[in-house]
């Protein structure tokens, strides 16, 4: 794990998908707004809990290069957050249709940038299967942190239903999720957290309700 003067509160991972994930590194869980992605050593941080890349890449940028040129590289992700935000917000829950695609042109661009390989390696733990096929990607310059995030934007907006994307129902929370339940019946960024705050809203609600009828 990587280690930063001030990590900060744990990341959020509840996006199920690490392209709504890495919108959720700026968001209102509990009513109050949270900056995941502050500089250099957040974005480092962040890339590897939420496994875009392997721990010795993230220590590879943090020795190798200046604590300005990975701010200014985070500087550019953050702005590509908020135009993945409004594209996001344009289309939750809706299907994506052709008229997608001329939207999406940043991420084209950004994915005809990227160089990565495939290398025949030693499979592990797969039981009657020696060997296996990994994607290897070269590292060359900070500017490439952003790649692992434009191809899980790319993979949910080609592989995924975007009906399913949805933003937490809470009035005071602004993550949003994709929804993988069997039912696609998800209302919560987290039962622990919202879920159990709107349900003991609806309580407090009924009392009250309950109380107003006793009296008349």
């Amino acid at each position: 794990m990587l280690l930063s003067n001030d990590a900060g509160p744990d990341v959020l991972l509840i996006g199920d998908h690490l392209a709504l994930d890495f919108l959720n590194t700026i968001a209102s869980p509990h009513g109050k707004c949270i900056e995941w992605l502050r500089d250099g050593q957040d974005l480092l941080n962040w890339l590897h809990r939420a496994g875009a890349i392997d721990a010795e890449i993230a220590v590879h940028f943090k020795i190798k290069d200046s604590a300005r040129k990975l701010d200014r590289v985070t500087e550019d992700v953050r702005a590509l957050r908020e135009w993945w935000r409004a594209f996001v917000l344009r289309h939750a829950g809706k299907p994506l249709g052709a008229n997608a695609f001329k939207e999406l042109e940043p991420i084209n661009k950004l994915l005809a940038e990227d160089k990565f390989y495939r290398q025949i390696i030693k499979a592990s733990g797969k039981e009657g299967q020696a060997l296996g096929l990994q994607k290897k990607r070269e590292w060359n310059s900070p500017d490439q942190l952003v790649f692992p995030i434009a191809e899980a934007i790319s993979d949910l907006v080609c592989n995924l239903d975007f009906k399913l994307v949805r933003r937490c129902e809470s009035d005071d929370c602004t993550v949003v999720f994709y929804d993988r339940t069997k039912s696609h019946a998800r209302r919560w960024c987290s039962m622990a957290v919202c879920g159990n705050r709107a349900k003991a809203a609806a309580h407090r609600a009924r009392l009250r309700a309950s109380a107003v009828q006793d009296k008349t």
